[in-house]
């Protein structure tokens, strides 16, 4: 993985600084609307990729704090996502969206048309991913053979956590959602843990609007 430095705004989707990674020819191919800039984040990945995510996504909880704490008090965010793409796992993915909503109050999920963000399906071998900005926007990809191999439901969360704003952690506790794949196959926990809720509550305190006029160098 190549390190690259680069200046981000709300402008550009506040997203992180990489080249965002193509999903594979098996699965349908994800459209990612406008100039914002995104970036793979896996469901098992290295200590390296880990302190990488926790570094850029610990940037943008500094800026919400901030920013919430000038304009407290707009409204809860709706975050669109469209499943279409991924029917093997509806059931996954509405599960998802279910236990984030029943865990965060500041942002909700809901399934529609002209969606935020998107489910996609197929063969990869580097596993389920999401490429996202980190603040709604982005897609999910949910491969085959981890999913059958780890508790699909975990695995979708955990994803969709990244489009919430969550970093990896892999050498965290089962009892950790965003920890994915590091507590091994046998891990069944599909939930995020108060430490996770409260960082999302946070990001999403002050809406989208917590990232206007914004910006930060990242080192990737």
């Amino acid at each position: 993985m190549n390190r690259s430095t680069m200046v981000l705004s709300a402008a550009l989707g506040l997203g992180l600084a990489a080249a965002m990674t193509a999903v594979p020819a098996s699965a349908a191919t994800p459209t990612v609307t406008g100039s914002q800039t995104v970036t793979q984040s896996s469901y098992v990945g290295s200590a390296a990729e880990e302190a990488n995510n926790k570094a850029f996504f610990d940037a943008v909880m500094k800026s919400a704090m901030t920013k919430a704490a000038k304009s407290p008090g707009l409204k809860v965010v709706t975050v669109t996502y469209d499943p279409s793409a991924a029917p093997r796992f509806a059931q996954q993915i509405a599960s998802s969206a279910q236990i984030w909503n029943s865990s965060v109050s500041n942002v909700q999920l809901r399934a529609g048309s002209n969606a935020d963000f998107r489910y996609y399906e197929g063969n990869d071998s580097r596993g389920s991913y999401a490429s996202t900005d980190g603040h709604g926007r982005g897609y999910v990809f949910l491969d085959y053979r981890q999913n059958q191999q780890y508790n699909s439901t975990r695995v979708t969360a955990h994803e969709t956590g990244h489009v919430l704003g969550l970093p990896d952690h892999y050498s965290g506790p089962c009892s950790e959602l965003m920890s994915g794949g590091g507590p091994g196959t046998s891990c069944q926990n599909p939930y995020p843990n108060a430490a996770e809720k409260s960082r999302v509550n946070a990001l999403w305190a002050n809406g989208l609007k917590a990232f206007d006029k914004d910006a930060f160098t990242k080192v990737h």
